[in-house]
């Protein structure tokens, strides 16, 4: 072990700046590789102590955690890896020779897990398959074989997988919305599609949002034109997002009121925002809450004016930007509030990143 760490020490001291792009490659490639070997070797040795027995800690999950300072996931993982190859001669040795990787084989080790007895059958041509894959098509090649090789278990895996699917959605203190959930592998594709299709940088003058920003914005377009074209009514109208705000917030004013129906307090710009393309329903109160009339709900965009505008513009005027109408919003280029009136030469077409830019910045263009 000594030579090892002397070697690695060596490494770290070694001066890259000299080093030419060709040999870093080089480098990159021998050191993962060696990787690997180490991973192999570490495994073997794991599962040499499991079979011992003779560590003072209650298993040898906990050994790893305590002394090799590992994750309790990542631990139990190692073990179950260790157990598995010690029935799996044909991976233990790709393993160990250095022809197969770290997650090729945990990719292996998962199929086994499926039915032992029919993977020991199969084993060998799997190994030999997989030393020649990537890491991805190892994981269609393996799920090949369990659909083929195990029609039932396959079956009752696809009815697993579907059971384990579930969506949280939940506003934080921070006023924004968490999601996160586990989709099957059907409807994960289709979520993955939309994102895709909803996401595709369209700015000609370059896109500074992140993937993941992207695919937020991409996210909420797709349930914002659901709503708009796709969604049955409720109620006798289509659902909608209400917010309510007061007259003094909307005139940009100091306003008391400013409020989304699930989401809480907003800020009045955002309110402004939503405002130059939605339909308004007045109610007039005495005192803050108490409601004495509520009048007819009116569109502020009317249809054909929606059209014309769909019709000049094609699009998002922003500059750069190439969404197309259906993803966009009508923009009052002077606010209805001041004065602003609803006439083909006072709107454009914004999408919805740039109509909350323009709503924060300077102004919209021209």
């Amino acid at each position: 072990m000594s030579s090892l760490r002397s070697a690695l020490d060596e490494l770290a001291g070694e001066d890259l700046n000299g080093v030419s792009d060709e040999d870093l490659d080089g480098d990159l490639v021998e050191i993962r590789s060696s990787f690997d070997y180490l991973q192999a070797e570490f495994i073997r040795r794991v599962a040499v102590k499991d079979q011992r027995r003779t560590s003072t800690h209650l298993s040898t999950t906990a050994f790893l955690v305590d002394r090799c300072r590992m994750g309790g996931g990542e631990a139990g993982e190692k073990v179950r890896m260790a157990r598995a190859l010690e029935a799996m001669p044909f991976t233990r040795h790709g393993f160990g020779s250095g022809e197969l990787t770290y997650p090729q084989v945990r990719i292996l080790t998962q199929g086994r897990e499926s039915n032992p007895e029919v993977f020991s059958c199969h084993e060998e041509t799997l190994v030999k398959a997989a030393a020649a894959l990537s890491v991805a098509d190892t994981r269609r090649v393996v799920d090949h074989w369990r659909i083929a090789a195990l029609p039932q278990e396959s079956a009752a895996r696809a009815e697993a997988i579907v059971a384990q699917r579930w969506l949280y959605a939940s506003p934080t203190f921070e006023g924004m919305v968490r999601l996160d959930g586990w989709f099957d592998p059907v409807d994960g594709d289709t979520i993955l599609t939309a994102l895709a299709a909803a996401t595709a940088p369209r700015d000609k003058t370059g896109d500074d949002a992140s993937a993941a920003q992207r695919r937020a914005d991409g996210l909420a377009d797709i349930c914002r034109q659901w709503l708009a074209d796709g969604a049955p009514e409720m109620g006798g109208e289509k659902p909608h997002i209400d917010l309510l705000v007061d007259l003094e917030t909307l005139e940009n004013r100091t306003g008391k009121t400013c409020e989304l129906s699930r989401e809480g307090v907003i800020d009045p710009e955002t309110a402004r925002m939503l405002a130059c393309d939605a339909g308004l329903s007045r109610i007039i109160t005495q005192g803050p809450t108490q409601p004495l009339d509520v009048g007819r709900r009116t569109r502020i965009i009317p249809p054909a004016i929606r059209r014309a505008l769909v019709v000049r513009d094609r699009g998002c005027r922003h500059p750069g930007c190439g969404r197309p109408a259906t993803w966009c919003e009508a923009h009052h280029l002077k606010h209805w509030t001041d004065g602003g009136e609803t006439k083909l030469d006072n709107l454009i077409l914004l999408c919805r990143r740039h109509h909350r830019t323009v709503h924060s910045r300077a102004g919209p263009p021209q």
